[in-house]
């Protein structure tokens, strides 16, 4: 009888151990799903981020005299103001940079979760007041890491920080992830005949 009782209380034990092993186990790799789901997210959305920076790049190219009105294409933090409406008024080049720059940011917090922009002239270029690029810098809110210490977490999001940027106040908001990317601008040239068809020449509007 006592026997029993102890083959039966031993019993219980290993049943006991076997359930918190399995459990350990399941632990493990629900960990390891979310590790992979929280990397899987965060590539999803920088390839989001990379698509609407090409999205403005397109608009760049539609504007007939993007790089003489690159100061239009600036805008900072925060919601920006209504476009101008260009479907049923005409607009002027500028006009058109404004509405470009501002739909489009509106169309960027739409696409990512508390999603914000700075577009910006790039200041460090070899010969001053000659800009030809613009720089964007798109944050997105920080949810990947907070189960390590502060050290393994800043080492694990140092990877998503940009280099500088060339200018003051473009840096990436903190607990936000970034990508930053540059665009080069473009002028469209027109034949210019004054001369006569015999002697033509381009003219590129600044």
């Amino acid at each position: 009888m006592l026997k029993n009782k102890l083959e039966s209380g031993f019993a219980l034990i290993e049943s006991m151990i076997a359930i918190v092993v399995v459990a350990l186990g399941i632990l493990g790799i629900l960990g390891v799903q979310m590790r992979t789901l929280a990397d899987t997210q965060t590539g999803v959305r920088r390839a989001q981020a990379i698509r609407l920076i090409e999205d403005l790049s397109e608009r760049l190219k539609v504007n007939p005299n993007a790089l003489g009105n690159i100061a239009s294409y600036e805008i900072a933090a925060g919601t920006p103001p209504a476009p101008p409406d260009c479907k049923t008024v005409a607009c002027s080049a500028q006009d058109l940079a404004l509405a470009d720059i501002r739909q489009w940011k509106r169309n960027l917090q739409a696409s990512l979760p508390l999603s914000d922009a700075i577009v910006f002239e790039v200041a460090d270029e070899t010969l001053a007041n000659n800009n030809r690029q613009l720089g964007v810098l798109i944050s997105w809110r920080e949810n990947e890491r907070t189960d390590g210490t502060v050290a393994e977490n800043a080492a694990y999001k140092g990877v998503f920080t940009p280099d500088a940027t060339g200018v003051a106040g473009a840096s990436c908001p903190a607990n936000r992830i970034c990508h930053l990317q540059y665009i080069q601008l473009t002028v469209r040239c027109t034949p210019y005949l004054l001369g006569g068809v015999a002697a033509p020449t381009v003219f590129c509007p600044l």
